[in-house]
């Protein structure tokens, strides 16, 4: 592939993750899960793609998320969160803070329109990310930081783009049967190499029989395991809500038989490609959601799905115009950028249908402007 050339430090690193890799390999019977080699990738100590240096977001990173875009995406889940009936003052808990960017926005606004945030709390694995969030988050005494989750919380969680990023295994369909695929050597080279999948890997995954012979696609059995904990932290509260932010399908969308290769993506320099083996520690490796899944783990959890739907309808339900409106009138020469922005976050050609959000809560309702625009029956 022709892609932009890392640095020799940049390479030194992969290097050397790509030997713990073989040596892992070696350990275990020249195999290892998939979830096992993206784990180590993304989050090898010092050395993978989110435990390492290197700026991940932006203009310089790999990719670019929501809170990147524009101010007013945090500005509106400020305005949502204003709207439900949550215990006062509002304790926030956001997953994986990427730069802080979401956490500064929501709290500006929160300022703004007189949300009282009692306390903004932020769990993120990557020590890397942690440090560019205190940096940029400094002069917020409401923030700070926690190694694990709260056992229990009332208040508003936030996961944007939280699960695509967590491992997960691979399957493939032969002969009837689902074998995994796992991560094996060949001549030192990594390569794919299957076993029978345990027993009930791929349970939830619909008109199994109807998928042709080598079917690829991915199951998440941690992600599923993440919406649990969601749950248990929150009913075990006063009430709450969590605001699940991500791209993927239902289950009938996402297992179409035309879909034959899965979804896992990997991301260097704003180039999107799908050979997680490439530059390993240097690219991210994600894959969409089942969004059915995690509705199945969250009433399995005691919680209920407060809404369904895609980005753009959830932002325009929440307020996002309203906002950008107010913006022209105290900044027209604001405007022109914050409406192309806006545009991205809404348009079904960019994030506005590939992104979903999924309510889930606990002990409260979705206000009524995004009850409306609920879409839970397609899961």
């Amino acid at each position: 592939m022709e892609l932009p050339e890392p640095s020799a430090d940049a390479l030194s690193a992969s290097y050397a993750l790509e030997s713990l890799i073989r040596d892992e390999i070696r350990a275990h019977q020249d195999w290892i899960s998939f979830a096992r080699f993206m784990e180590l990738a993304l989050y090898a100590k010092g050395l993978g793609y989110y435990a390492g240096g290197a700026a991940k977001l932006g203009k310089g990173g790999d990719f670019t998320t929501a809170p990147e875009m524009s101010p007013l995406f945090g500005a509106t889940l400020a305005q949502f969160a204003a709207s439900l009936d949550l215990p006062s003052p509002l304790q926030v808990l956001e997953f994986g803070a990427g730069t802080g960017k979401l956490a500064d926005d929501f709290l500006s606004a929160a300022a703004v329109i007189g949300l009282e945030v009692a306390q903004y709390q932020i769990v993120e694995l990557s020590g890397d990310l942690r440090e560019r969030q205190r940096h940029r988050l400094a002069e917020r005494d409401e923030v700070c930081w926690l190694d694990t989750p709260p056992v229990t919380f009332s208040g508003l969680v936030l996961c944007n783009e939280v699960l695509d990023a967590m491992p997960l295994p691979l399957v493939v369909r032969r002969n009837g049967r689902w074998m995994e695929l796992g991560v094996s050597l060949e001549s030192e080279r990594f390569t794919f190499r299957e076993r029978p999948a345990v027993e009930d890997l791929c349970l939830h995954i619909p008109d199994q029989d109807s998928l042709p012979e080598g079917y690829v696609t991915e199951v998440h059995p941690q992600q599923s395991g993440f919406v649990r904990m969601l749950g248990d932290m929150l009913t075990s509260g006063a009430g709450g809500m969590a605001v699940l932010i991500d791209y993927g399908f239902p289950a009938h969308e996402y297992y179409l038989s035309q879909r034959s290769s899965g979804t896992l993506m990997c991301h260097y320099r704003h180039h999107s490609h799908a050979d997680p083996f490439f530059r390993v520690g240097l690219q991210d490796i994600t894959a969409h959601v089942d969004f059915t899944q995690m509705g199945r783990a969250a009433l399995d959890a005691g919680l209920q799905i407060a809404g369904y739907m895609n980005q753009a309808a959830f932002l325009l339900g929440a307020g996002l115009l309203r906002l950008l409106e107010q913006r022209r009138a105290e900044d027209a020469s604001d405007w022109l950028p914050l409406a192309n922005a806006v545009q991205k976050l809404t348009s079904p050609a960019e994030m506005g249908e590939l992104f979903k959000v999924l309510l889930l809560a606990s002990r409260i309702d979705a206000p009524q402007a995004i009850a409306a625009l609920d879409q839970s029956y397609r899961l």
